[in-house]
């Protein structure tokens, strides 16, 4: 009987290896005397799969093989390493002193005050010890109908239902809640997906996507009724233009259209989605102001728009009506170049718009010389998820944060750089249910509320390490840049001017928050 066995199983064995032989003969006549596009198939055939394959992942290998803790990009693996560990709730501290040049050219340094806030002192007024609200009001300048009090200084980028998957949105919605911050729809609308109880701002991207009448264009009934309809849709952003690709428009492929993207995109099912480069609602500074009061007093939200930065002459056109009209965005999204989310050309990607510590620098300064900006929310974002950038950007004049990347990657994404492909190998940026599979809702919901959380801890400690209570009380005075070889320099100099504190602390209590037991 084992003489029987042996025999079948060599039989078995001596047949595989035939038909693995006689495929690579197969592969090989393919390679070189059939197919005409590929001069290493050609000329290797069957070994230069290899080559190929080896350069799908080459992204994967570099990351965890290759390159050094500081050298990836966009994120290195240090960066990475901080936001898996918070979002896990595990370690998330270094030892054995800094691996950072402190002389490199643009460090920045913040400095501690010698007394530092006394945190044994602090009582905490909410569970949630991490809470750190906006200090404005959205809509209040205005005096909108349904004003909103952001209850976090970090929330969610715009990141739409089509470019990530129903998993991932799910778990960044659910995840916001816990954290108690918002979650910005992106250009895709609001799905069933942004509905588990988190704080949307609804963003209108030049599609109009789920503010749409049937013949496609922009519809301020349906946009009201849906306000109206949604109870957690708490402000809309107009997207003027984003970081990733400023000034250019968009295309989701008919075949990620699915019957679910369809019915909240108000688009057919199956066909390519098409964002245009520019609103069709207005082309002018004026136009635009009259449109954000037209939705504004339809819906009684706050209105706000979000932009990257390009030529300035719009800013200062769009300040002075603002101050000339009494009307106008309750908020403004700077966006950097850093940006990302988003497929761009590799040009666009790279050289059109302003990083945002540059364009912040530029905008921000005329709505001070205007005396409008006070009356705004500065929301900055553009690769700022980490409590150093952060801070930075409140000293520049940032009242909120919002972070996409790394919110993805806090539920899971790792950095593959496949997400214009639909081929995600996290499930995060994909359509594809095999590769959506494995992402559990509940458990990366829970991942984005303890990174939010521990980013949130951290920036309370830096604000008690430098003497304040609030990370919105930074100024450039306590921020310094290495500007040379044993030179920094106040982040006020570099400026040119200081963030806008005009009545933060008198109309805006932080007890709600922490207070100070005498």
């Amino acid at each position: 009987m084992q003489a029987f066995w042996d025999s079948v199983v060599e039989h078995w064995i001596i047949s595989a290896c035939a038909a693995f032989f006689a495929f690579l003969v197969l592969v090989a006549i393919y390679d070189v005397f059939i197919q005409k596009n590929h001069i290493i198939l050609h000329n290797f055939p069957i070994v230069g799969h290899l080559r190929y394959w080896l350069e799908t992942i080459g992204p994967e290998l570099r990351q965890y093989w290759v390159a050094n803790d500081k050298e990836e990009a966009p994120f290195n693996r240090q960066e990475r390493s901080w936001i898996y560990a918070s979002a896990k709730g595990e370690n998330s501290t270094f030892g054995f002193g800094t691996t950072e040049n402190l002389y490199e050219l643009g460090y920045p340094i913040i400095k501690h005050a010698a007394f530092p806030f006394p945190e044994h002192k602090v009582v905490h007024t909410t569970q949630d010890k991490t809470y750190v609200p906006c200090l404005k009001v959205m809509g209040e300048h205005h005096k909108r109908k349904r004003q909103f009090h952001p209850q976090s200084v970090i929330n969610i980028s715009a990141m739409s239902f089509g470019s990530l998957g129903e998993r991932a949105v799910s778990a960044l919605n659910k995840g916001a809640m816990g954290a108690n911050c918002y979650h910005n729809s992106g250009e895709g609308g609001v799905s069933p997906y942004h509905e588990f109880g988190a704080d949307v701002m609804w963003q209108l991207g030049t599609g109009y996507f789920g503010a749409r009448d049937a013949d496609g264009r922009f519809s301020l009934d349906v946009l009201g009724r849906k306000c109206d309809e949604n109870e957690h849709i708490r402000c809309i952003e107009i997207k003027l233009s984003q970081g990733a690709k400023p000034g250019k428009g968009g295309i989701l492929p008919g075949k990620k259209v699915t019957a679910q993207i369809a019915r909240t995109r108000g688009i057919p099912i199956g066909e390519d989605c098409m964002s245009p480069n520019a609103h069709r609602e207005f082309d002018t500074v004026d136009g635009l102001i009259d449109f954000i009061e037209r939705i504004a007093e339809r819906t009684g939200l706050p209105v706000g728009i979000k932009s990257a930065i390009g030529i300035m002459n719009f800013w200062d056109e769009l300040a002075s009506r603002m101050k000339a009209r009494g009307e106008g965005p309750d908020f403004i999204s700077i966006d950097g170049a850093e940006g990302g989310t988003g497929a761009a050309p590799l040009t666009f990607a790279d050289h059109v718009s302003l990083p945002f510590r540059v364009g912040f620098k530029r905008v921000y300064p005329i709505f001070q010389a205007a005396g409008v900006s006070k009356d705004v929310v500065w929301i900055g974002s553009g690769k700022l998820g980490f409590p150093d950038r952060a801070i930075v950007a409140f000293a520049m004049g940032c009242d909120l944060i919002q972070v996409a990347r790394e919110a993805m990657i806090s539920i899971g994404c790792i950095q593959a750089q496949k997400c214009h492909t639909g081929h995600c190998p996290a499930g995060i940026a994909t359509q594809n249910r095999w590769l959506q599979a494995g992402v559990n809702v509940e458990d990366k919901a829970i991942r984005m509320t303890r990174y939010v959380q521990s980013f949130r801890k951290e920036l309370l400690s830096l604000s008690y390490a430098c003497g304040y209570q609030h990370p919105c009380q930074f100024n450039g005075r306590e921020i310094e840049f290495c500007i040379g070889v044993n030179d920094y320099s106040r982040l006020d100099k570099v400026l040119g001017y200081e963030r806008d504190s005009t009545g933060l602390m008198e109309t805006r209590s932080l007890s709600g928050s922490v207070v100070v037991v005498d």
